[in-house]
């Protein structure tokens, strides 16, 4: 990205090997939990058919978005299948790569998968596509189920995505707030990703005759974010009857300020907590992987600047039974794994697109294709002879052409849903049941608003 500070490459380490665990005490609750799903992996002989080698990547320990819980993840679920045999007899060896938040070590991470033989990339968060991309496109290796933080991930031939990405979340943020504000002010990365934000949520916004958002540039990795705070605040009180005056709780009605930092949206709030005379008086919002739990746990609770906060998401709120499989794959086989929070959307994007993957080779399995390569992945991706079934989690998936949604400059997007949440008493609950689609918004938005 424009203006990113480079690191010096080091070599990588080794691949670790996922080791197999025993399955005997929790083969039956497992099932149990997973009926309905369609078939299970196979229990068979492991010697019987060739592994599986795929990689997730994504950035830890830097300075701006880290998304460590995702790598960890897809090693958690290494495991548990690997304790069942395998996904139909298939061992699945993950190889996982610290991307860094930098378009060199995303390159290299891509080109370490193409080198150790793996067959796609699979629930990986990496902005720079452009650097990924071309070396898995070059060997015909798919890119499934990314966090969509890039725009190749929504261009690409390559690239199956599981959600809307960025675009659905700003989108279905902007549809949210129609209803609570009558005057937004957006604080978003000063980033080329953050350049489109605006005219995202404000596509949403529109939809719903309101103005467009306040456009307020925040550097990517700041601490201290009071100028932006103090610009999103001003004129809020100016006019009441535009506003509203402020309610019997503190809030001016109509006021609102939605932040999207990645990892400094908690620094953003923090600033916006110190200013409670003003912060106090106004509704706040962000979408899921900017805000989740932890930090509104953080930030104190329901007594905190997010309580009451609108929250758009991916997928069901993470309380609801739907994630109860991938909760009890974590407990059992993440050994506690501290980088795994069942909450996190990126945990979450990597245990579906894992799911994808189990159910791609099982439909090859059924039609007798023993060898999983990249390209007989493809083939079953692009041919979408079965839409799969992520658990309700998201709508049934396929990738076909006429799977494909008309939305300017994401055209690989097949799901435009999102879910509304809200903080409340210091919880993220549903707003509203059900998946709400945002395809029309998006199919109306122009790149220029």
């Amino acid at each position: 990205m424009t203006g990113r500070r480079r690191l010096i490459p080091r070599p990588f380490s080794r691949a670790r090997v996922i080791p197999i665990a025993s399955a005997a005490a929790c083969t039956a609750v497992i099932a149990s939990l997973l009926a309905g799903w369609g078939s299970l992996p196979g229990t068979g002989d492991s010697g019987e058919k060739d592994p599986i080698t795929v990689m997730t990547w994504a950035p830890e320990d830097t300075k701006a978005t880290n998304m460590p819980g995702m790598p960890a993840m897809a090693e958690a679920y290494a495991r548990w299948v690997n304790s069942r045999g395998g996904i139909r007899g298939h061992h699945l060896r993950v190889l996982t790569c610290n991307e860094r938040n930098d378009s060199v070590y995303a390159a290299q991470c891509a080109q370490r998968a193409v080198d150790e033989g793996a067959v796609a990339v699979v629930g990986s968060y990496s902005q720079f596509g452009r650097a990924f991309m071309s070396p898995l496109e070059v060997k015909g290796i798919p890119f499934i189920g990314g966090y969509g933080a890039s725009d190749e991930e929504f261009e690409s031939p390559l690239s199956y995505p599981v959600n809307g990405g960025q675009a659905s979340l700003l989108a279905g943020n902007g549809r949210q707030l129609v209803g609570d504000c009558k005057r937004v002010a957006l604080v978003r990365p000063d980033t080329i990703q953050g350049d489109q934000m605006p005219s995202l949520l404000n596509s949403g916004l529109t939809s719903g005759h309101r103005q467009p958002a306040k456009d307020i540039k925040a550097p990517e990795d700041g601490t201290d974010y009071s100028s932006e705070v103090n610009r999103a605040l001003d004129g809020v009180h100016a006019d009441p009857a535009v506003y509203g005056s402020p309610r019997a709780d503190g809030k001016a009605d109509g006021a609102c300020v939605s932040a999207s930092l990645g990892d400094h949206t908690d620094a953003f709030f923090d600033s916006f907590r110190r200013l409670q005379e003003d912060n106090l008086r106004v509704r706040v919002a962000s979408v899921l992987g900017s805000v989740g739990q932890s930090l509104v746990n953080r930030t104190g609770g329901s007594a905190g600047p997010l309580e009451g906060a609108d929250i758009t998401g991916w997928y069901p709120v993470a309380s609801d039974h739907r994630w109860d499989p991938m909760r009890k794959v974590i407990t059992d086989f993440a050994f506690d794994d501290n980088r795994i929070d069942p909450a996190d959307q990126g945990v979450q994007t990597t245990w579906i697109a894992y799911t994808v993957l189990r159910s791609l080779v099982e439909q090859l399995d059924d039609q007798g294709t023993e060898d999983i390569t990249s390209h007989a992945l493809q083939k079953a991706l692009d041919r979408g002879d079965r839409a799969v079934d992520t658990g309700g989690l998201t709508p049934k998936l396929r990738w076909r052409d006429e799977d494909m949604l008309a939305v300017q400059d994401f055209p690989r997007i097949v799901n435009g849903t999102v879910t509304y949440q809200v903080v409340r008493d210091g919880e993220l609950a549903a707003a509203r049941q059900g998946f709400v689609n945002v395809t029309s918004t998006l199919e109306r938005r122009h790149s220029d608003d």
